[in-house]
């Protein structure tokens, strides 16, 4: 399998009231096609400003980030993000919520058939299939998620970047996005997940990456990583969120 985004020597730097900030430092990996990566870590060391970069929100201040070997100047399609917040419009339909992505995308290759059929598949995939015409206000949290995945989904992307992407939703709602969420990941969906959900990044990741002040400590193959093959620090992080 080649890999599908390279990271690689990749630092940034912000300035603050109280000076610079090492946000990251020197960091380096790849992502393969049709992995799953569970990127973890406390919150602050620098998990978010990663998937940033490679959704192309923001540029490093060193180093570079490859897609297909091409440099990554900014956001595409071919690299969707879920973020914490659906981001939906509240005064559109679920269906017009994901419409605005396949129109952007898709418009001049897709026919308006092609375009309603595709937006409807992918909001079946989430299983929302029956909230077409409902508004944001009218659904729960977790479905609110799901319509932001299948938004997601129907730009056709190569990598799927969540976001934490169940922080603000309760026990249930979490539930229901994980299976979603693992679903892909089995389908062979290439993503990069920052979550501090343990079952999620054990049973659906085939890669685990500590993230600690701003460096990659620890990159293990899930089993390793949860059996214990990891580095004193990484060993700490897991004492502390599992129990």
């Amino acid at each position: 399998m080649k890999p599908l985004i390279q990271v690689q020597a990749v630092s940034q730097r912000f300035n603050t009231a109280s000076g610079e900030f090492l946000a990251l430092q020197n960091v380096s990996f790849d992502i393969v096609e049709g992995e799953t990566i569970s990127l973890i870590g406390h919150s602050g060391c620098g998990k978010s400003t990663l998937l940033n970069l490679i959704a192309g929100i923001t540029t490093p201040t060193e180093g570079g980030l490859l897609c297909d070997n091409r440099e990554i100047a900014g956001p595409g399609p071919e690299r969707a993000v879920v973020f914490q917040n659906h981001s939906l419009l509240p005064w559109l339909s679920c269906f017009d919520n994901v419409a605005l992505a396949v129109d952007q995308v898709f418009r001049r290759t897709m026919s308006k058939h092609e375009r309603r059929e595709w937006i409807e598949h992918n909001l079946a995939r989430v299983q929302m299939g029956h909230a077409l015409h409902k508004r944001p206000g009218e659904i729960s949290g977790g479905m609110k998620q799901r319509v932001g995945i299948a938004r997601a989904l129907a730009m056709k992307p190569e990598l799927m970047l969540y976001d934490e992407p169940t922080s603000a939703l309760d026990p249930e709602m979490i539930r229901e996005v994980l299976e979603v969420m693992a679903e892909l990941s089995a389908e062979g969906m290439t993503s990069m997940v920052v979550t501090h959900e343990m079952g999620f990044a054990r049973r659906a990741a085939n890669k685990i990456l500590f993230m600690e002040d701003g460096e990659i400590i620890d990159r293990a193959n899930t089993s390793d990583f949860f059996a214990g093959h990891v580095s004193d620090r990484a060993q700490r992080f897991l004492t502390q969120i599992l129990h």
